[in-house]
């Protein structure tokens, strides 16, 4: 089965990434990507071209979900959820769900 890579949006902590590393999960982040400052539209683009799910806390991609084709977007409002959270919701989402599964849909964190 394949498998999901996630792609972290900037303001998503950089512990969220090792710790889903730690866990043997692939992950790229924002800065790592060479996209800080990015259009949000790039970020989508982009994460879409590498078949990642998108990780955010930036209610502005539940627009952009249903303007653009993406590989899956993993949301939640920034402050709402510990990192421990985010992290057992991202795993869920690995073990869970196939990248065809997450294409075009939004999982809320």
């Amino acid at each position: 089965m394949a498998r999901i890579g996630f792609h972290l949006d900037e303001h998503v902590p950089h512990t969220v990434a090792e710790a889903l590393r730690r866990r043997g999960i692939d992950v790229l982040t924002a800065g790592e990507a060479g996209l800080l400052g990015m259009s949000d539209t790039e970020h989508l683009a982009r994460a879409l071209a590498a078949g990642r799910v998108f990780v955010t806390h930036d209610s502005d991609f539940l627009r952009l979900h249903q303007q653009h084709p993406h590989a899956g977007i993993a949301y939640c409002a920034q402050g709402t959820r510990t990192i421990g959270q985010l992290v057992t919701g991202l795993v869920l989402i690995h073990e869970l769900l196939t990248p065809a599964e997450m294409a075009n849909q939004v999982e809320f964190l």
